[in-house]
Parts: structure tokens; C-alpha cells; sequence
């Protein structure tokens, strides 16, 4: 192991600054990057050239130009190896579906092994740290980069930032082909306004720290190496340069040992939010505030030599960001050796897990008269806008996607249906035609949804219906008296009021990354039975959101999402969801026996000591398919100091239950479980009643009611 204080007290104060300094990579400025590198300039590469690199073409670098640099470091600089970045997102090569499909499977387990393979794949390219997870909640599907999230619950988000942490870095992360992870945005990114990207946050100390913190907590409990700050301000403050978040809740309160990186450009973003005076004052604002490495915008570069020499910024300062990064890059083995050291890869392992994830991550919507699954020797017609696309149905943030491996919906339906199968692709040339072929056919398929072109950064939507060309093919389609199936592939939630009830069956598929086509085709035909759980609540119309499930209880109950019956709500739409949080069909029934607990009192000592109220709930599969059930288990505190949502996510498990078969589903809730920080930001567990569901989703009936005393 490295001595860090002895390689700093070694460091010239240019040189501490340039381990600080991250520039953008580029092939035809490698002449002036080298040199940079050779004199201690820069103590970071991210691999792209725009602050859009997970939505656009961006250069991917070869491994052989990475140690390149990392030579002449090594021989003709200072010794202190550079860290590569890039934005390896939801796969590298193999694409998995977006993050938020990904949270849909509720199977952290299935993403933490999935991960592994998407670290080999860029460790074998020189990247040595990704910028993921991004673990913002988000409660406005309006919002492009919702796609990137784990949805509307810190619970859920939780669990997948520490699955995607522990799959992106594994145990050791100085095993070849672990890469370090980034949890980004710290912190309130996703509550942008409106929906609206890079808009201000309105958020209370209260709500950030109960609602936006857990998953950022999940992530530096499971060892993330870094965290990238947001854009926004928070009531007032600009995350950026804000010394209570970086250092004082990030840093002291929560324990992260990592160090915090700009997001593109955000330092110099200050002057334009009118919090300072110049390039120069932002570097001043950030530095002190704790933000450790300038990503690409050359402030600390350009300013921080001299803001020393002025005594507006402490040397003990810059070193303390300068240890933090030493440390990372100690800890990745970066010093023991920095050049790219290749790992075997199972590609077809790897396209095995991607097709996993994808038939998982897919959620059953309806299902009238068993209309799926469909028969493989019946004749069937394929329709819609998305049914022979390629890149649409990837996904946005995919720079790395290979399209050589990656099917059509229609190339897979033809290559995963037997010879008997008959289908009639239609191009949606003629109304006609598509009225007349419906007569002969047993049902019709419409793929319809959005491209990755809307989704993402700097993609918001006012509108989440289908466009009116889209629903107005449905209506032409159900005109003929034959089963209507409807197959979503988008990479935010949907308002589809308008559409629904012109279905037999739905099928929500996200943008499934490089599987897509082969997983919708094993769902719909049997294959596989759809084990999806939505994460994040599907309104009936744009107009309802926000709109979520762990919303506070209101005096007149104007929030309606558990159909509480008052007329607070809207004149114009039900209140509550087209869909629940947590909702998803099956191929078969489950049958949840009673709730029971193996006590139903603890005094508070006890509870703080560790123990908790194991709660279970037996589950039987009463139909005739072997699936997969997601049991959620969620918590109301009946009375409190403060208001409380009216249900958190506070457990869930998903087990395989064969046909005619129970499994018992068992959850501890304990102090964590119960707690919350309260009005002196003071994570604590008040004493009183707690009802306890357990059931499909947040709007399950069964409960039970322990005391804490």
C-alpha cells in the first residue's frame, strides 16, 4: 500500500492541483493531453466530448492510447497515475434495460450480477471509474432523466444503488475488470421543477433528508469510491458550492471517504446562477465548499494556484481533496498498476443476462380473459411505429451499444416462433389493410411508445400520452372484434387513460436495451411469465403529476391515491393512479395467506438494541404457471411529530413459487425500518403504532398493527 502523506508532501501545489483537474478526452488533442499529463496537469481523462456523453457518439478511446499516457507518467512525470471516466450507464456493448426498468424487476441480486459483466466489458476498454449509479428520486415522469433513476422510493432506490456499487466494484475492487462507481446526483436533482431538466429544487430539510438521502446512504454503506454533485440549488443554495451538503452532511454526517466531482461544467454554471462573480469566485465557492475534482470546465486549473497565494483557499484545503483522491486511486490498484489489464469475457453469459434482466424488468399491465399468453400456432399481425426499429428501443444514455447484436421486435418474433407461426408486418401504409387482415387473424399486436430521442438529459416532455397519430391507430384497431394486444416500449412511465380500455392485454416493456425483442417474444408467447413490479406510480393523465404513493395523508384527503372516496380531488380525473407503485400482472394467481408476527410489542431500548418484528406471509401459486412473486412488505406510522407518508416500502422479496406451491416471505422491521429523521434532523424511531401490509403493492389490504413502547 502507498504512503499518501508521503506522495503529498512531495507534490508541488500545480501538481496537487492538477490531481483536481479532469479534462475531456480527445484523439486529436492527444499531443497537448500528453503533455499535460507529463507535467502533472491533470489527474483525470473522462472519456467523452460533450457534457451529453451518454446521449450522443462520443469518441470511445482505446485502452492502448489510456496506458499510453499512463507510460509517460510513469516515466517522464510525477508517478500519480490518471483515472479514466466515461458514462457506462445501463451496459457496454451488451445493453441491459434503462435503470428504470432495471428497479422494475425488484431483483437487486439479478443487478448486481449483471453489473459484473458490464465491468469487465469497460475495464477492458481502460475505463476505470463509471458515472453510476444515478440514484436521484424522482417523482415526475415529465422529467427526461427519470429513465436513469430507480423511480419514486428511497427504499427501492436503495437497494439497487447498492447493487449496482457492489456490481460495478465487486469485493476487491484491485480485481481486474472491478471499476469504481459514482453515485450521482448528489442530491435533489431529480426534484427539478415541472419536470422541467437542470430547473430549481424546492426541498425541505425534512423531505431531503427521509425521501432523497436513503439511496445515497445505500451507496456509501456499500463502499461507492466517489459521488458527483448536482446542478440544482436547494431553497436557495447551489449544491455546487454548498459546504452543508458536500462536507458537513455528505462528508462528516454520512461518513464518505471518496472524493466529489463536478457534474459537467457545473462550477463555472455558478456564475450564471448568479451566486458569483466570476470563473475565479467559483472555484473559491466550490473548493471551500468540499467538491474535490473540476470535471472539464478548467476552474480549479486555471484559479486555485493563485486563490492560495491570496489566502482565499488553504493549502490543508487542496490537500485534503488531493488525499481523497490519492485514495481512490490507491484503493483501485491504479498505483500497483495502471495499465489496462484484460479479462475474459463470456459474451454469450453476457447476452443471457441481459435477456434476463429484460423479461424481468417487463410488467404485466392487463390481461382480460387470459388473453396472453398468446399460441404459437395461431396467426397473429404486428402493427405500430416500434416494431421494426433497432436503436429506439435501447434506450437513451447507451454510447457504447453494439446494434450488430441487437434484434428488431420483428426480427425476433420471426426467429424465436416456430415456422407455423404467421404474422402480417404491417407498415401502416393503408387503414384499410389493417382493418381487412385483422378478420383473418386470431389477435393483433400493436407496439407503440416512445424513441430514446425524448428520454434522457435535457429530454423533459409536457405530455406523457401517446402522440395522437399512435392513438388513433388503437382506435382503428379495435374496431375489428378481435384481441387487442398492446406492447409499450418506452423509457418513462406512460399516461394511457385514453388507450387502456381499447386492450385485451398489455404489455409494458420500457426500452429494453439489447434483449428487447427476444424477451417481449418469450412473454408474450409463454416463454416466460412476466414478473415486473412498476417503481414509480403510472398517472392516468399528464395533469395528475406529481403523484405518488408515499405522499403524506392531507386533512381533506385530497390526494386519493388509495380511494378514500371525498371529493377533494381533481373535477376533470380520478385522483388516483391508472396504475400503483409496485403493481404487476402474472400469468398465474397468487394467494397471500394471513400476516403474522412473532411479536406485536418491543419497548424502544429493545428496538435500539437490534431487535425487530419478523413479519411473514405465507403465498401460494393457485394457477397453473410456475412465475415468479414479488411480496412487499409497507409501513405506516399511525401517529407522529411530524406527517408521514401514508405507506413506505420497507421490505420486498421476490421468489419463484411453482405451480400448486407456497413460499413463505419473512421481513425484519426493525429500528431503520421504523425510524425517521424528525423535525431536529435526528434519525430516531418514536414510540406508538405501526400498521404493517404486506401484499401485490402499495395498495394491499392485509395488515397487521405493532407497538413500539
Amino acid at each position: 500500500m502507498i504512503n499518501i502523506e508521503e506522495i503529498l508532501s512531495k507534490m508541488t501545489l500545480k501538481e496537487k492541483i492538477g490531481q483536481l483537474t479532469q479534462i475531456s478526452f480527445s484523439s486529436d488533442k492527444l499531443d497537448e493531453i500528453a503533455e499535460m499529463a507529463r507535467n502533472g496537469e491533470i489527474g483525470s481523462l473522462i472519456l467523452a466530448q460533450s457534457s451529453l456523453a451518454g446521449q450522443d457518439e462520443s469518441e470511445k478511446s482505446a485502452a492502448e492510447v489510456i496506458d499510453y499516457l499512463q507510460k509517460i507518467i510513469a516515466e517522464d512525470g510525477n508517478g500519480i497515475p490518471i483515472i479514466t471516466g466515461r458514462d457506462v450507464i445501463h451496459g457496454y456493448d451488451v445493453i441491459y434495460p434503462v435503470p428504470l426498468a432495471m428497479a422494475a424487476t425488484y431483483n437487486p441480486d439479478l443487478i448486481e450480477d449483471g453489473y459484473r459483466y458490464v465491468a469487465k466489458s469497460a475495464a477492458n476498454d481502460g475505463v476505470h471509474w463509471t458515472f453510476a449509479p444515478m440514484i436521484d428520486m424522482s417523482r415526475d415522469s415529465r422529467w427526461g432523466r427519470i429513465i436513469e433513476s430507480p423511480g419514486e422510493d428511497p427504499y427501492l432506490g436503495a437497494a439497487m444503488a447498492k447493487a449496482v456499487v457492489k456490481g460495478f466494484q465487486g469485493d476487491d475492487l484491485k480485481t481486474p475488470g472491478n471499476i469504481a462507481a459514482c453515485a450521482k446526483h448528489f442530491i435533489g436533482y431529480g426534484a427539478s421543477e415541472g419536470g422541467r431538466d437542470y430547473h430549481r429544487a424546492e426541498i425541505s430539510e425534512y423531505t431531503l433528508r427521509n425521501h432523497y438521502l436513503p439511496a445515497f446512504k445505500s451507496a456509501i454503506d456499500a463502499g461507492v469510491c466517489t459521488v458527483m454533485s448536482s446542478f440544482n440549488e436547494i431553497s436557495g443554495q447551489m449544491v455546487s458550492s454548498s459546504r452543508q451538503l458536500l462536507t458537513e452532511l455528505l462528508k462528516d454526517e454520512l461518513g464518505f471517504d471518496g472524493f466529489v466531482i463536478s457534474d459537467w461544467g457545473a462550477i463555472q454554471f455558478l456564475t450564471e446562477q448568479r451566486v458569483a462573480e466570476d470563473r475565479k469566485d467559483c472555484a473559491k465557492l466550490c473548493i471551500n465548499a468540499g467538491l474535490d475534482m473540476d470535471m472539464v470546465d478548467n476552474c480549479y486549473h486555471d484559479y486555485l494556484e493563485k486563490l492560495v497565494s491570496e489566502g482565499a483557499v488553504s493549502e490543508e484545503q487542496i490537500n485534503d481533496s488531493v488525499r481523497r483522491v490519492l485514495r481512490i486511486k490507491e484503493r483501485i490498484g491504479l498505483f500497483d498498476n495502471p495499465y489496462t489489464e484484460k479479462v475474459e469475457i463470456n459474451k454469450a453469459e453476457y447476452m443471457n443476462k441481459a435477456l434476463e434482466i429484460a423479461v424481468e424488468s417487463m410488467v404485466l399491465l392487463k390481461n382480460d380473459n387470459n388473453t396472453l399468453p398468446l399460441k404459437k400456432n395461431g396467426k397473429y399481425q404486428i402493427f405500430g411505429p416500434l416494431y421494426d426499429e433497432r436503436r429506439a428501443i435501447i434506450g437513451s444514455w447507451a454510447p457504447d451499444l453494439n446494434l450488430d447484436i441487437t434484434e428488431t421486435i420483428k426480427e425476433a418474433f420471426e426467429r424465436c416462433i416456430p415456422e407455423s407461426e404467421e404474422f402480417a408486418w404491417g407498415n401502416l401504409q393503408s387503414r384499410d389493410a389493417l382493418l381487412w387482415r385483422t378478420h383473418f387473424m386470431d389477435a393483433t399486436i400493436l407496439v407503440l411508445g416512445d424513441s430514446e430521442i425524448v428520454t434522457g438529459e435535457a429530454h423533459s416532455l409536457a405530455r406523457l400520452e401517446l402522440k395522437p397519430e399512435q392513438e388513433a391507430l388503437v382506435r382503428e384497431a379495435r374496431k375489428c372484434k378481435k384481441p387487442l394486444i398492446g406492447v409499450f416500449v418506452s423509457g418513462r412511465p406512460l399516461a394511457l387513460e385514453n388507450v387502456i380500455d381499447y386492450f385485451d392485454a398489455a404489455l409494458f416493456c420500457w426500452h429494453g436495451g439489447t434483449k428487447t425483442g427476444e424477451a417481449i417474444a418469450k412473454i408474450l408467447f409463454g416463454d416466460a411469465a412476466p414478473s415486473g413490479r412498476l417503481p414509480v406510480t403510472f398517472p392516468r393523465i399528464t395533469g395528475q403529476l406529481p403523484i405518488y404513493y408515499n405522499a403524506p395523508s392531507t386533512g381533506h384527503r385530497c390526494e386519493n391515491y388509495y380511494d378514500y372516496n371525498f371529493t377533494a380531488g381533481y373535477e376533470d380525473c380520478l385522483s388516483s393512479p391508472l396504475y400503483p407503485f409496485g403493481y404487476g400482472l402474472s400469468y398465474t394467481e397468487f394467494e397471500y395467506g394471513g400476516i403474522s408476527a412473532d411479536r406485536y410489542e418491543l419497548t424502544y431500548d429493545e428496538l435500539k438494541s437490534g431487535k425487530s418484528f419478523k413479519v411473514s406471509v405465507t403465498v401460494k401459486n393457485i394457477g397453473k404457471t410456475d412465475a415468479k412473486e414479488t411480496a412487499q412488505c409497507y409501513v405506516t406510522d399511525c401517529v407522529a411529530s411530524a406527517m408521514r407518508p401514508m405507506r413506505e416500502l420497507k421490505g420486498f422479496s421476490k421468489k419463484l413459487i411453482k405451480s400448486g406451491e407456497s413460499e413463505r416471505f419473512e421481513f425484519k422491521i426493525g429500528f431503520n425500518e421504523l425510524g425517521f429523521y424528525n423535525l431536529d434532523n435526528k434519525f430516531d424511531v418514536e414510540k406508538g403504532r405501526f400498521d404493517i401490509y404486506v401484499g401485490k403493492d402499495c395498495l394491499c389490504r392485509d395488515k397487521i398493527t405493532v407497538e413500539v413502547k
